[in-house]
């Protein structure tokens, strides 16, 4: 589950037209949403505010295995849709497999003068958190400075006076600060990064193949039948036998001055279409006879699939996963990492199913009549107009692999509060078969 500090960020990406998935560090975002997903240690309990737009409060507290907790504000320059937890979409808290839409060019907001001069101002987000009674603080500060360029400053203080070398044997945080500077114009997203701490550089790219669709093109009409339906800019001639879709690649390099090492890494991501059959846009609550529920109900020619390759030369190690959504509540995905140094290999499997409330026959029958006739339908993403169609409460997820270690967890909304609850076990322990297990509450309301 997603906390509320990063459901309000992605918010604000969203409002200010950011599209954070067009950077080589999610290449794998996909996959790792089904293979990655993470636990709750122990009762872990949040309660969170936003009283307007622009202002929000969080108070989090884990009662189990220790007594500890937090306090966090969020403050942004625009105002920011922020749903309760009773309200809220529920695949917007939850990391979950998706194929992303076509990357395109960010577009800034509307230019505002007034007598003779810009009177608009960038957007930007401040955000710090205070964890009590260790005292560390954490800050973000987001700002776009232009259309295609956002700057973030993080920093983590650490008042405690162990040293910083034993705190990272630990993996523990180290007081930092860290700087970066992203540009994306669609096809092309570069991100430079400096970490104060350990002097580090860091430069990641990822150059999207193919043709980029214009934001000003409408949406497709769909009443044409599917010959006369024009050409998507993103779609390729069909091939038998094969999929479509685009391909992604990228890199990074990262120095160090301090610790006097360097990396570097490579991916490559193939991924269909999103939503190709039936199209991106659909009309929610269609009519039982109308062809568009006939169509939507009708099988995707192509299953939504994800193919990503990541290789580290210096280390050795390669990564290959491959996801794909098998029927509309079932996404599967398997994983294999090897290092051609050591030989050490890893196979790891996993499955999200997603939980809906059944809609009965009777309520099927009465719900577009509900619909008053003049007035027209709005297009929706297809994903929200399922989610209207059918009200999802829940989702299930599991992982296996071969170091003998399963994980599973069930994430969903009771009444107003959005719940967690999973467990990790390693099969090859007998005195200790289960090594973590966690429940998470959250509560957030608006207004």
């Amino acid at each position: 589950m997603h906390p509320f500090a990063s459901y309000v960020l992605r918010s604000y990406y969203r409002a200010t037209g950011w599209n954070e998935d067009n950077l080589y560090a999610n290449l794998t975002r996909s996959s790792n949403a089904i293979l990655d997903f993470s636990v709750p240690r122990g009762l872990h309990l949040s309660i969170s505010k936003a009283p307007n737009g622009l202002f929000n409060t969080s108070y989090s507290m884990n009662a189990m295995p220790s007594l500890n907790g937090s306090v966090g504000y969020i403050f942004t320059s625009c105002n920011l849709d922020v749903k309760s937890s009773g309200s809220v979409r529920f695949k917007d808290m939850v990391e979950r497999f998706k194929v992303y839409d076509q990357p395109r060019r960010p577009e800034g907001k509307e230019e505002e003068w007034f007598a003779g001069e810009r009177a608009d101002t960038r957007d930007y987000l401040l955000y710090g958190r205070l964890y009590l009674p260790t005292g560390r603080l954490d800050a973000l500060y987001s700002t776009r400075l232009s259309p295609t360029l956002q700057a973030l400053v993080a920093a983590i203080s650490d008042p405690r006076p162990t040293s910083s070398s034993e705190k990272r044997s630990r993996g523990d945080n180290v007081s930092n600060v860290m700087f970066s500077l992203q540009h994306d114009i669609g096809k092309w997203c570069s991100e430079y990064t400096y970490s104060a701490e350990d002097g580090m550089l860091g430069v990641r790219v990822l150059h999207n193949f193919g043709r980029l669709r214009n934001p000003t093109e409408p949406p497709e009409d769909l009443t044409s039948p599917p010959g006369t339906r024009p050409k998507r800019v993103d779609e390729e001639e069909a091939t038998g036998g094969g999929l479509k879709g685009r391909v992604s690649a990228g890199a990074e390099f990262y120095i160090s001055a301090k610790e006097r090492s360097a990396g570097v890494s490579t991916g490559i991501r193939f991924t269909t279409l999103p939503d190709a059959t039936p199209p991106s846009f659909q009309f929610p609550q269609p009519s039982s006879s109308s062809p568009l529920a006939q169509s939507s109900r009708s099988p995707p020619s192509q299953p939504p699939t994800t193919i990503t390759a990541l290789f580290n030369p210096m280390m050795g190690h390669i990564s290959t996963a491959y996801a794909a959504r098998v029927s509309r509540d079932l996404s599967m995905c398997s994983r294999f990492d090897f290092n051609v140094y050591s030989y050490d290999s890893e196979w790891t499997m996993g499955a999200e199913w997603w939980m809906r409330r059944a809609t009965s026959k009777h309520e099927d029958e009465l719900g577009p009549s509900l619909v008053p006739p003049e007035q027209p339908p709005v297009p929706v993403p297809q994903a929200e107009s399922l989610d209207i169609l059918s009200d999802i409460h829940g989702v299930v997820k599991a992982r296996i692999s071969t170091n003998n270690n399963v994980s599973l967890m069930w994430e969903g909304r009771l009444k107003q509060m959005l719940v967690s609850l999973g467990f990790v076990s390693d099969l090859s322990s007998r005195s200790k078969p289960i090594k973590a297990i966690g429940l998470e509450l959250s509560y957030f309301s608006a207004g």
